[in-house]
């Protein structure tokens, strides 16, 4: 029994996708229906634990799924046909770290500062807890206390999650359960960015734009993209002509990432610039438009064979990116309303995949924990993410191709299965930009909510925005504040549900 009143309680109570999701409603009859209205009042199992618990489960069984590639002797290509390849087994040989080599100093490491130094600190505690009668190769133990951080990196990014969605802490059940999380949680070191990245949206959440600038800041030091939320940040300050924020974020972030980047520069000059030459070098990733376009222009739709290894021009490339954010910026700045925080950063971070010349297959996983925010809708959602999954597949398997020709496939199967995840995401999209335009149709908005994820932003009136001109037979009309469910910033949220 409680003594607060029935609307508090309720308005308190959390949105869960059990009642408002129809996948996750269906879903549910499995286990005796959508969740309780009382069920799990006042209890120790709150929310962000019950998530936790769920990501536990969804991070051992992405363990499982790498563990028989962990020992690195992959005898008939297994990489490939046990579909549990993972770029840290190679890399404690091809980086030097089995020898005790210090990543920039003493080996050109092809990653920023701080995954460099994630690796550095991974090989000490495996030197250190290396014995001559333990059971685990040296590899093995490397690729375990990898698995053991990054599980730690992924609880973070979900709780990150969970506080920058409000009253919605639900909606990162999406990132917790996330079938991509299980084939890609340990393929490479993004799980160490996407915390920084996800803690940084929980802390802007909070209104705290210092310490979401000092995340982002080391967080991009980790890998480039968590830096593209700034992008977010100042389509929404120019809309609403609150900079201060913004400028705070922006600094702090400068500072932070020159603060972790900068010895290093100066001490190994060489090592450090390796990354930055590197992703300038490199040839285009299968996973893109790039090769795509490359492969149809020498091989043709339904040609067989491998295209060659091809490098864009560089110019090319970033004019693509520029041009991609350009367009995220000009929705936002003429979206009728404000937009939400997490629908750009979900917008710009794709634009960015989309166009940009390297694609590797895990890089998707940055997107789950945006989309859960954006788009908190399940059905699209997960086709997209088993869309992922076969391109990984697929992936492996031409690769496999080169060296087994009998087994693997040619780049066209490979095609095909990449346009399908591109419309699918491409589809997300156009959704998420329908509910910036409509913001009925945003449930998000549509429970009572403005923008969980706003901190400064949330409920801030319009100041500025862009008129854009569309054809008549696409226009949408801006919906009235009655409509949205929205109301003034003096104004108490209605109650959810």
């Amino acid at each position: 029994m409680t003594d607060r009143p029935p609307d508090t309680a309720l308005a308190e109570r959390p949105t869960v996708p059990s009642r408002d999701d129809p996948v996750v409603a269906t879903a549910s009859r499995a286990i005796g229906g959508a969740w309780g209205r009382y069920a799990g009042a006042g209890q120790w199992w709150t929310p962000l634990r019950v998530l936790l618990a769920f990501t536990c489960v969804t991070l051992v069984l992405a363990y499982l799924q790498k563990a028989p590639c962990a020992s690195g002797n992959w005898v008939g290509n297994k990489q490939y046909t046990h579909v549990c390849y993972s770029d840290i087994v190679p890399l404690w040989g091809a980086e030097g770290l089995d020898v005790g080599a210090v990543p920039y100093r003493d080996h050109a490491v092809e990653y920023p500062v701080l995954t460099g130094a994630f690796m550095w600190l991974t090989s000490g505690l495996t030197h250190l807890l290396e014995s001559p009668i333990s059971a685990l190769t040296d590899a093995q133990l490397f690729a375990l206390l990898s698995c053991v951080l990054l599980a730690i990196c992924g609880l973070l990014t979900v709780a990150g999650t969970v506080g920058a969605a409000g009253r919605r802490p639900y909606d990162a059940a999406l990132v917790a359960l996330s079938p991509l999380l299980v084939f890609h949680a340990f393929s490479n070191w993004d799980l160490f960015a996407m915390a920084f990245t996800s803690c940084a949206l929980w802390a802007w959440a909070r209104n705290r734009p210092v310490a979401a600038g000092s995340l982002i800041g080391l967080g991009t030091a980790a890998k480039l993209y968590p830096a593209l939320l700034l992008i977010p940040i100042w389509i929404l300050a120019a809309r609403t002509h609150r900079y201060r924020e913004a400028a705070w974020a922006t600094v702090t972030t400068t500072l932070v990432w020159c603060a972790v980047n900068i010895p290093v520069a100066v001490a190994y000059p060489t090592g450090w610039w390796e990354f930055y030459r590197f992703s300038a070098d490199r040839p285009t990733e299968a996973s893109t438009f790039w090769a795509i376009g490359h492969y149809l222009s020498n091989v043709g739709f339904f040609g067989q064979g491998y295209a060659t290894a091809w490098t864009p021009p560089g110019i090319a490339v970033l004019a693509a990116v520029i041009a991609g954010v350009a367009v995220v910026v000009l929705l936002g700045l003429g979206a009728p309303t404000r937009p939400r925080m997490a629908q750009l950063a979900f917008l710009v971070v794709l634009a960015f995949l989309l166009t940009t010349k390297v694609w590797s297959p895990q890089y998707s996983i940055w997107l789950v924990p945006l989309v859960a925010l954006a788009r908190p809708r399940w059905g699209l959602n997960l086709l997209w993410q088993f869309s992922e999954i076969a391109v990984w597949i697929t992936t492996l398997l031409w690769l496999l191709g080169y060296y087994d020709s009998a087994r693997g496939l040619d780049y066209g199967a490979l095609m095909i299965v990449l346009l399908a995840r591109d419309g699918l995401l491409i589809a997300i999209a156009v959704l998420v930009v329908r509910e910036m335009w409509h913001q009925e149709h945003d449930i998000v908005r549509s429970g009572g909510m403005d923008d969980p994820c706003g901190g400064p932003f949330d409920r801030a009136p319009d100041e500025f925005v862009v008129t854009l001109r569309v054809p008549a037979a696409l226009r949408l009309r801006a919906p009235s504040r009655a409509e949205t469910g929205n109301q003034p910033a003096e104004d108490p949220p209605a109650p959810s549900g």
